[in-house]
């Protein structure tokens, strides 16, 4: 299978090599070692402020906005969440349901987050802004400059998932401001699914430290304790982060983050050019690099994504609900190249000859 949905991605070949060996035993200073690593490089990817920390769940990155929201927000607190697709829903479904009191600020699907628009909800008492900085459901990219300054002038503690973004788009968290940075293995990373990372800035930290949460798996401060020693509070997915390790050392030695986010842009920027004249319609306003949603102005979305799994052995990504049939996905991360995007291509102007697109 060809694989472009945007997670689990391609993989490469030491990722996939260490997948296929027996998983070793962890709490050892060889896999502390390793874990120490994988911290100092998450935190120079995510371009991190001093004094930041990197913790390491074994759970999807839900589990990480899950995280999040409970050691680092309470009752006490007024978020802004951005809620531009399924993935901003959700952290509104976090926040109330952990009582977290909110507002969202509602865009429509594939719509650009403007300055007026942000700035119409200036000076209103809100503590705390949570974004997905790629709206992976839409493919939107917010402006993570233009939040953070807005963030800086109310004072806002800011939380940004950049679960599909990280290593896709440009992200500098001590420049923007961030406070949390959210990721997961199977994205960009290119491993399994299994593993979410959360990068927290110095205050961030402090503010981990002080809550008081009802959680013994998702307790940040005992992950950060933990991490002291290169270890995690509980039995980790260790082959996974072994996985990681490689990935991140792969990534440091083929130039850093800036580097592969190059990479991701020009597979996007190549997609983009090859199906220019085909019967699709961009859904995205202000398109991210790490996948290109489309309107289908011929056929169903969900019928393609059939059609190609089925009968061509490539995978796209279908969406769900009101999306199911209008829209689907074509993801540019992972082991890919311009040649897989040309075979993706050929099997779209072969459905176009059948009369199915």
């Amino acid at each position: 299978m060809l694989n472009f949905t945007v997670g689990p991605v391609m993989a490469g070949d030491d990722v996939l090599r260490i997948g296929g060996e027996q998983v070793p035993y962890f709490r050892t200073p060889e896999f502390s070692a390793v874990m120490k690593e994988n911290e100092q490089l998450m935190l120079e990817f995510s371009k991190a402020p001093e004094g930041s920390r990197a913790v390491f769940l074994t759970a999807s990155s839900t589990g990480a906005m899950e995280a999040a929201v409970m050691n680092c927000l309470s009752e006490k607190d007024k978020i802004l969440i951005i809620n531009g697709g399924s993935f901003g829903q959700r952290f509104v479904d976090l926040c109330a349901l952990h009582d977290v009191p909110y507002t969202e600020l509602k865009l429509e699907h594939g719509q650009k987050m403007t300055r007026d628009r942000l700035y119409s909800y200036n000076a209103k008492d809100f503590t705390g802004l949570l974004v997905n900085v790629d709206e992976t459901s839409t493919g939107v990219l917010y402006d993570t400059e233009m939040l953070g300054e807005y963030c800086r002038q109310n004072n806002l503690f800011f939380i940004c998932d950049c679960v599909s973004s990280f290593l896709a788009d440009p992200f500098d968290m001590a420049h923007c401001g961030a406070d949390v940075m959210i990721t997961g293995s199977q994205k960009v990373l290119a491993c399994p699914p299994g593993i979410s990372l959360i990068v927290l800035s110095p205050r961030a930290v402090e503010r981990v430290h002080h809550a008081k949460v009802r959680s013994m798996y998702f307790d940040l401060a005992d992950a950060l304790k933990n991490g002291e020693r290169g270890q995690t509070p509980f039995t980790p997915a260790v082959g996974i982060l072994l996985q990681i390790h490689a990935r991140l050392l792969e990534i440091k030695r083929q130039g850093g983050a800036d580097v592969e986010v190059a990479r991701v842009a020009a597979q996007a920027a190549d997609f983009r050019k090859k199906i220019k004249g085909m019967p699709f319609s961009f859904v995205s306003e202000s398109p991210a690099n790490a996948v290109t949603p489309l309107h289908p102005l011929r056929g169903k979305a969900y019928d393609i994504f059939l059609k190609l799994k089925d009968e061509y052995g490539i995978w796209i990504c279908p969406n769900g609900g009101d999306m199911r049939d209008t829209v689907f996905r074509v993801g540019h991360i992972g082991a890919l190249t311009h040649e897989d995007n040309t075979k993706l291509v050929a099997a779209f102007e072969d459905l176009m000859l059948k009369g199915l697109l």
